[in-house]
């Protein structure tokens, strides 16, 4: 699938395991799925629900929907919300939780991109954690801001995100936005360019360039940046949900709807880090 999160393109892939123990993407159903998307007659008698046996084996359940993908991700949330409640509150008596939090975090979200077989247990347990991180960034980002007379910080990054997921929907439900391949190799240079810009910042921060921040920290250049990513991070959402209207289109097992809101959930927390980083930037100018 055409998306850059690690986590949705691992939708559909030939490790991922069926219920029943049958391969996700076994060799007959994958052979047959090549026969009948290669420009063959047998393409164009193929419904869509021989592709999805073709694909999920013959064990498989029901089919992955939009409404799955949407009841798990409004899951995920609520957990994310109760974590960052937890890591708002206790951020200033006992910093080391959500801190500790991130790197579980981290390894958790490693552990979900790589694993063959989603887990439905390690998704809730990340939004959970992942929310305890945010919570607790989210003061200290906060807390800055107050120092500056910057208030509203917080509100404005979570109302920024929302709105940023929404105009993305709209442009990409109405097609003004289309993920192609040209797109998507645009997106993946972008990404892996910020990507060593960001790891060059922190090595930079390291040795107090812009103050502690890095590039980020650098008048002007900061901003700059900052936006790149907050945009990059904005269209990454395009291929998430292209990612999710092919798994769909496949006929991909009700499972993989846990996949596909824990990809949304990755790239949604990334974009609330972005422009929450932003927002900072702008209360210390």
């Amino acid at each position: 699938m055409q998306t850059t999160n690690p986590i949705l393109a691992r939708i559909g892939q030939e490790g991922t395991t069926a219920p029943g123990g049958a391969g996700f993407a076994y060799d007959e159903g994958r052979s047959a799925v090549a026969q009948a998307t290669s420009g063959a007659a047998v393409s164009d008698t193929v419904t869509a629900d021989q592709l999805h046996q073709m694909v999920a084996g013959p064990q498989a359940g029901a089919r992955v929907t939009l409404g799955d993908v949407i009841v798990k991700t409004g899951i995920a949330f609520v957990l994310v919300v109760i974590g960052a409640v937890f890591g708002w509150n206790t951020a200033e008596s006992m910093p080391y939780i959500w801190i500790g939090a991130a790197v579980i975090g981290l390894v958790l979200g490693l552990v979900n991109a790589f694993k063959k077989s989603v887990s439905p247990a390690l998704v809730l347990v990340y939004s959970l954690v992942q929310g305890v991180m945010l919570g607790g960034i989210s003061y200290w980002y906060n807390t800055l801001a107050v120092a500056n007379d910057y208030y509203g910080l917080v509100q404005q990054a979570v109302i920024g995100t929302f709105t940023a997921f929404g105009v993305m929907l709209l442009l990409y439900s109405t097609r003004i936005i289309r993920v192609n391949g040209t797109f998507v190799k645009v997106m993946i240079v972008a990404m892996v360019s910020y990507l060593v810009i960001g790891l060059a910042s922190l090595v930079a921060a390291l040795f107090g360039v812009g103050g502690g921040w890095g590039f980020y920290g650098v008048s002007g250049w900061g901003l700059i940046l900052c936006a790149f990513g907050v945009l990059l991070a904005s269209f990454s959402l395009a291929l998430d949900f292209e990612a999710i209207k092919q798994g769909i289109a496949m006929g991909l097992p009700e499972r993989e709807s846990w996949r596909m809101a824990f990809g949304l959930l990755v790239t949604l927390i990334w974009l609330y880090l972005e422009i929450l980083r932003l927002l900072s930037i702008l209360s210390r100018n």
